[in-house]
């Protein structure tokens, strides 16, 4: 049996999403050799693992890369999935980034005895340089371990939820309000289900205000570039949306909806679901954080002397809904009909194809805006990788364009050669 031949390239990227796409520009602007491996298809979780009605929660003015605009859509406009994977597609197409589709890395180790790493996949091996992990960190599905699969309550993740019809009739609990949890949510209720939602910590700002998107507060007011999120707010979600044109989420107006708000989902026996005391904080929490950056904004406005609509409105927040003053703390699941639970709980990176030492005791990557402390060996599309913004689309650009400078310094020091020294004779 012969030996697969070895592909050999300089830098190895893994994942064609949008930090893939990034990483190629600018590893192409730095003119470095590389390929860029898929498992799937081009930004396949944006077609493949979204539900169906899921839009942008930024405008298409914001979140993009900027050398493409969206094609067909309205600067203020909300790009739907599919344009999103669209855009992806176009996007490597214009820049003719190097990407084989229907690649699977199984395995990367480093090279005994020289630099580089050696990778086994689908489509055979491949010898790198530098490899830079960019499938981001929304790898597995979490799904808290609550509720026993014998119960007969249909439960799914947020990822493989795709719209109502989906689940079987009766009532639905949605777990988790971020940005997934309260679309599902609200989807769910206006298709007729009775819906509870168990909301945890988050930040809620305005999708809009004086005339600005938050995407643009949130930019002039130096938070996107803020370097680590503030001290106990590491997992707290955000909760906005852009389906119907874009709005700010107010729990309230949810609850006035028809949609039942707990606390955090705690614990599940007998059939119940033990609720947290904590959904007034938790709404107090998103209130504050709201009124502030409202705060931050109308100061910025007087500062900068600048000329934007009042909206005295958008501070009238309405009284507190029944199920916030009177919380309910465990629910009969089977006596309120509630059939199927919709986990909007999050995800967890899976690096496990990954063998090398850049990772702490949790399997979690250990780096530096990226830089991993095992030499050549690169993440991209993390959470905070370098600052708020580095987990959106605009946010991932910036931190390929860092990575790539990153490779190109050290392809600087590896290229350098000692002049002669000069020999003077007696």
């Amino acid at each position: 049996m012969s030996t697969p031949e070895i592909c050999v390239t300089e830098v190895l990227v893994v994942g064609a999403g949008q930090a893939g796409v990034a990483m190629s520009e600018h590893l192409s602007a730095q003119q470095v050799p590389h390929i860029v491996v898929e498992r799937h298809r081009i930004a396949e979780r944006w077609r493949s693992e979204r539900w169906d009605s899921l839009v942008a929660n930024g405008p298409a003015w914001h979140d993009r890369f900027p050398g493409l605009a969206f094609a067909g859509l309205a600067p203020d406009a909300f790009a739907t999935k599919d344009q999103v994977a669209d855009y992806f597609e176009e996007y490597a197409r214009q820049i003719e980034a190097p990407i084989r589709c229907g690649v699977e890395v199984t395995s990367v180790t480093q090279l005994a005895g020289a630099a580089g790493f050696l990778a086994e996949t689908s489509d055979g091996p491949i010898r790198a340089r530098y490899i830079v992990a960019a499938t981001g960190a929304f790898q597995n599905p979490v799904i808290p371990p609550l509720v026993p699969a014998d119960t007969g309550i249909t439960q799914l993740h947020s990822a493989g939820y795709r719209n109502p019809e989906q689940l079987p009739a009766g009532g639905v609990l949605v777990v988790g309000a971020g940005s997934s949890g309260v679309q599902i949510a609200n989807e769910l209720r206006h298709s007729g289900r009775q819906v509870t939602l168990a909301v945890g910590p988050h930040d809620r700002p305005p999708q809009r205000y004086r005339d600005r998107s938050f995407v643009w507060w949130l930019g002039v007011l130096g938070k996107w570039d803020a370097a680590t999120p503030a001290e106990g707010a590491e997992h707290v979600t955000i909760a906005v949306s852009g389906a119907d044109g874009g709005r700010t989420i107010d729990f309230r107006n949810l609850a006035a909806d028809g949609i039942t708000l707990v606390g955090r989902a705690n614990a599940f026996e007998g059939g119940v679901m033990h609720f947290g005391t904590d959904l007034a904080t938790n709404i107090r929490g998103g209130d504050e954080n709201y009124l502030s950056l409202l705060d931050e904004a109308d100061a910025y406005i007087e500062r900068m002397g600048l000329d934007l609509p009042e909206e005295p409105e958008a501070r009238e927040l309405g009284p507190d809904p029944e199920c916030v003053t009177n919380p309910i703390l465990e629910l009969d699941l089977a006596a309120a009909g509630i059939n199927s639970i919709v986990w909007a709980t999050g995800y967890r990176a899976d690096y496990s194809w990954l063998k090398v030492a850049a990772f702490d005791a949790f399997g979690r990557p250990v780096h530096q805006r990226g830089v991993s402390p095992e030499p050549g060996v690169y993440f991209l599309g993390l959470p905070w990788q370098s600052r708020r913004g580095s987990s959106f689309i605009w946010g991932v650009w910036h931190d390929a364009k860092y990575l790539a400078d990153q490779i190109a310094i050290q392809q600087g020091y590896r290229a350098y050669q000692p002049a002669p020294q000069l020999i003077e004779s007696a």
